[in-house]
């Protein structure tokens, strides 16, 4: 069984207590207001659901973390950068991308009730869109949470080959400038491993978001083509 969480103040069991099967899923109830999502988050606790049950909020072990040094960009990746047929954007569309982010899988748990969440989150500073444009249209991207040196993604689509894979190199290449020192990806998948993220235990993981100083909120008006590499 695992715990029920009553609407009002947030409030989150320790997550060495999130079961095994299913990995990581800690507890039920509560609320997506922006207060209980920060928390969760400082917490390295993220919700997912559908449309038939209620909140869940999970914190698997281990957990996909890409640190933005280790970024591997294939060589074919690396031409399409060089050939600057993409433009990079961030936070000019934020609801798009999550929206696309949505549509992009026949069963989803991007709900109308997250996307209000995460909109209410971005209008606060907190969440944010990594974005690929091509022709002024937008073909592919990312969206997640930033708090101190932690971003923690949620979500990536591609419309055109390869666009995904173009955020995530466009996050990782200016983490230095928002004092990103790692990117939560949550759950292993062979795409993410391919640019360089590793599984970390439960232990690993909690060290990096004390290490992070969570929350610290940094400016991120910016937007350039991708650069060279």
């Amino acid at each position: 069984m695992i715990p029920w969480l009553e609407p009002g103040a947030p409030h989150f069991p320790p997550v060495s207590s999130a079961l095994d099967e299913p990995n990581g899923l800690l507890a039920a109830g509560g609320e997506l207001s922006p207060e209980w999502l920060i928390a969760a988050y400082q917490r390295g606790i993220f919700p997912w659901f559908d449309d038939e049950s209620v909140i869940l909020w999970w914190s698997p072990a281990p957990r996909m973390v890409l640190l933005p040094s280790a970024i591997h960009l294939s060589r074919s990746l690396r031409k399409l950068i060089r050939q600057r047929r993409f433009e990079i954007r961030f936070d000019t569309d934020f609801q798009q991308v999550i929206k696309h982010c949505s549509s992009a899988r026949p069963e989803t748990w991007i709900l109308p009730s997250m996307i209000e969440a995460y909109v209410r989150l971005h209008r606060q500073g907190i969440a944010h869109s990594v974005e690929v444009w091509q022709d002024n249209q937008l073909v592919g991207g990312l969206y997640g949470v930033h708090l101190g040196g932690m971003f923690f993604g949620e979500s990536m689509f591609s419309n055109v080959p390869n666009a995904s894979k173009l955020a995530l190199a466009a996050l990782a290449r200016h983490a230095q400038h928002w004092g990103l020192h790692a990117i939560d990806c949550q759950m292993h998948t062979e795409h993410l491993a391919s640019m360089g993220a590793t599984l970390r235990s439960r232990q690993e993981f909690n060290a990096m978001l004390k290490s992070c100083h969570l929350p610290l909120k940094p400016d991120w008006v910016y937007s350039e083509q991708l650069m060279d590499v």
